[in-house]
């Protein structure tokens, strides 16, 4: 696998960014030393495991390089960019919609370079970092990201299932 977690952390650890340094110590001092997979993190079993997955269109060279399934839970979880499945396409497109200054720019995982796939994990895992010391250090930032959690989570899942029910009934479909 391409991404390597724990170099990721070290990573941080070393990181000249002093707010990048400083959430690595504040999310040990909380939780303890971050070790293991990403699948063994808080952050991770307490909210973004609970996003449903579905297979969708990667590069062909990469497919083995990456876990998918957790790449779309990361995006899928985060509060910082949008996403939406094209049922239009088959197999089905996950894309990224990502604001840059005034615009809207639309990113298909399908045609993404490792190297962006790569910057993809380490954003939206720093995030989920972060908004983990959040809940720690502060009550009312705790109520709000809760919140927010609920309903993304709520959502998300519920395009999974419509999206899973209107790929069965195309696949009921086209063995007719």
């Amino acid at each position: 696998m391409l991404f390597d977690f724990q170099a990721f952390i070290a990573e941080l650890r070393e990181n000249e960014d002093k707010e990048r340094k400083e959430a690595v110590e504040k999310y040990e001092k909380f939780f303890g030393k971050i070790e293991g997979v990403v699948k063994d993190q808080l952050w991770y079993e307490d909210y973004v495991s609970k996003f449903e997955t579905i297979k969708y269109a990667v590069p062909k060279e990469l497919e083995d390089e990456f876990e998918w399934d957790l790449l779309m839970q990361i995006c899928a979880s985060s509060f910082s960019s949008d996403f939406v499945l094209d049922t239009e396409t088959k197999p089905l497109e996950l894309n990224i919609f990502v604001n840059s200054d005034d615009q809207t720019v639309v990113r298909h995982v399908s045609e993404l370079l490792s190297f962006q796939i790569l910057s993809l994990f380490e954003i939206y895992i720093e995030e989920q970092i972060n908004l983990q010391i959040l809940i720690e250090e502060d009550k009312y930032e705790r109520e709000a990201i809760l919140f927010q959690r609920k309903e993304k989570l709520e959502n998300w899942n519920k395009k999974i299932a419509t999206v899973k029910s209107e790929t069965e009934i195309d696949d009921l479909l086209g063995d007719l």
